[in-house]
Formats: C-alpha cells, sequence, structure tokens
C-alpha cells in the first residue's frame, strides 16, 4: 500500500468544505464508472435452448440435415 495522496490540489487555497465537496465528487464519480459485473455464458453443454429444437423430419438427406445448425 503507498501513502500517496488521494488528490492534490495543484493551484489555488481551498478551504476544507471545498476539499471536503470535492473529495466527495470524486468518490460518487469514482463508484458509478465502476463496470457492471459480466454475466458468464454458460457453456454449449448447458444451455437448455438445445432442447427445444425443431423435430427431425424423415426422408432424403434426413441424417445429414440432424447435425446442422439452425
Amino acid at each position: 500500500m503507498t501513502d500517496a495522496p488521494l488528490l492534490r490540489v495543484v493551484r489555488g487555497n481551498p478551504d476544507d468544505a471545498e476539499l471536503a465537496a470535492l473529495t466527495a465528487v470524486v468518490a460518487t464519480a469514482a463508484s458509478l464508472a465502476a463496470p457492471a459485473p459480466t454475466r458468464r455464458r454458460t457453456s454449449w453443454w448447458g444451455d437448455r435452448a438445445a432442447a427445444v429444437r425443431a423435430p427431425l423430419a424423415a426422408g432424403d438427406g434426413a441424417w445429414r440435415a440432424s447435425s446442422l445448425p439452425r
């Protein structure tokens, strides 16, 4: 852990109330800018949508069409 300050005043002479307001604004902006956690995609083995597919049709080339994606 470093002992570096979170904020540094480069110009001017702010009082304690101004520094407190600036710190509150920066902390609020930092908390709003955090990205939302991404949701992991389930594997194709666990995907329930694969169970809901069109029925296979019998006929010429049906065996070949049974493995093609729709």
